[in-house]
């Protein structure tokens, strides 16, 4: 990585309105204006590109310990700088599961040496993602990781009473619960998302009250609580109401949204190419829709990548025998900007609230997700919205390939990354 006194960002438009300058010195920024000096600075001519927040993710599997065939912590670091990010949480569901003070304080560490993005290690709601006993949620807290979301992501926190009193611990210190919403006995057995696609397929169906019926109880729980519940990768139409409806309640209650879910359906899954098998699944044309209305109106408060890296064996198989996930730290800007930006649902703005200042938000994720203006830190991201390029996994950092996008064109190119004044990212290539 490239280290700096002095950058001055030049003439890239902030937010994506109008150009004006940056000057970082150290890991701060000092200044933000137009013709500022340049005297003793590393001068980034940024002229078209847009200057964003560094952006932030809510849910991202690094994989280490224990899956270090499909990710680790520095590879996984590696892609998330590559895509413009300088925070990941990174899930609970390792081997070991990071159940404890010990593991998510070892995540922790590992992303400190890894130097590319900040790590944020989230950590398990019960013991083993098993569901019937609680972690050790607050000596996750109290551990140097100082951890505020608990998540099973993988697996659903289907017993209530369980949801209940996690709710309950984690108000203690304004922590939250992100729940992966799966009622297991709807699901038994299901492939694909349940609907028309999949009868003619005849893959085993996933129905939408799958997911909506444990959000509508656990909006409830939360209230009854008075504590914080985050759904993760929110996929229905149905489940964008009951959200809709919690916050109107004013309850404590925020979501996420995957780059896929806004983009791709499952129409794709009439070529069996496990590619697409994803938990959970790519749903229909009107479900994208709404999803992407929802994020345009705050409904969904972000968007999380939900990066499931997998090596090629546990892909490259038959349908039914597939690993469920996507690769996507590398590929999540340029998809938002195709699905919201390019559609006119957002603007520059817009992404960065849903990419960077809500997801640090929801963590309480201090030094992240901040404003773009003197006396911040300089965690920045640019990007030349005006490229078009299609997609190669090749050139991915990620130690996987497993991407839906593989040869499709996808619009925008993250240029620069910089970590608390550090590039990470120069000319769209890792430092």
């Amino acid at each position: 990585m490239t280290a700096h006194t002095k950058t001055l960002i030049r003439g890239a438009r902030l937010l994506g309105g109008e150009p004006g300058d940056v000057l970082v010195d150290g890991e701060t920024i000092a200044a933000v204006g137009t013709g500022l000096d340049a005297a003793g600075a590393r001068v980034v001519d940024a002229e078209g590109l847009v200057l964003l927040p560094g952006l932030v993710d809510l849910h991202t599997h690094l994989r280490e310990p224990g899956r270090e065939d499909s990710e680790t912590v520095l590879t996984g670091t590696r892609a998330a700088a590559a895509g413009g990010y300088t925070a990941v949480h990174a899930m609970a569901n390792t081997f070991p599961v990071a159940d404890t003070a010990g593991v998510v304080e070892q995540v922790w560490r590992l992303g400190k040496e890894s130097g590319y993005c900040d790590v944020q290690p989230v950590g398990a709601v019960t013991v083993g993602l098993e569901g019937k006993h609680l972690a050790e949620l607050g000596a996750m807290h109290d551990s140097a990781a100082g951890v505020r979301v608990f998540s099973d992501d993988g697996k659903c926190v289907d017993d209530a009473v369980i949801m209940r009193r996690a709710l309950e611990y984690v108000k203690a210190f304004d922590g939250v619960v992100a729940q992966h919403a799966q009622e297991p006995r709807l699901t038994e057995g299901a492939q694909m998302n349940e609907g028309t696609v999949s009868a003619e397929l005849g893959l085993g169906g996933w129905p939408a009250v799958a997911e909506e019926s444990i959000i509508a109880r656990d909006v409830l729980l939360a209230a009854h609580v008075g504590s914080r519940v985050h759904i993760c990768h929110l996929s229905t139409a149905g489940s964008v109401e009951i959200v809709r409806w919690a916050k109107s309640k004013g309850w404590n209650v925020t979501a996420e949204v995957t780059p896929h879910h806004l983009l791709l359906t499952d129409e794709l899954v009439r070529t069996y190419n496990p590619v697409y098998k994803v938990n959970p699944p790519l749903r229909t044309e009107a479900d994208v829709l709404a999803l992407r209305a929802a994020l345009a109106d705050g409904t969904i408060d972000c968007v999380a990548t939900d990066h499931a890296p997998h090596p090629h064996e546990d892909k490259d198989c038959e349908w039914p025998a597939a690993a469920m996930g996507m690769v996507g730290l590398e590929t999540a800007l340029s998809v938002v900007q195709q699905a919201m930006v390019d559609t006119g649902l957002l603007d520059w703005a817009g992404v960065a609230d849903r990419m960077s200042f809500r997801p640090a938000a929801i963590s309480r994720l201090a030094g992240q997700g901040r404003p773009v203006a003197e006396g911040e830190p300089a965690n920045l991201t640019l990007v030349d919205p005006a490229y078009r390029g299609d997609v190669d996994p090749a050139g991915f950092a990620s130690r996987s390939r497993n991407t839906p996008y593989e040869g499709r064109e996808l619009p925008g190119r993250v240029t620069h990354t910089f970590l608390r004044g550090r590039a990470t990212v120069v000319d769209g290539k890792l430092a």
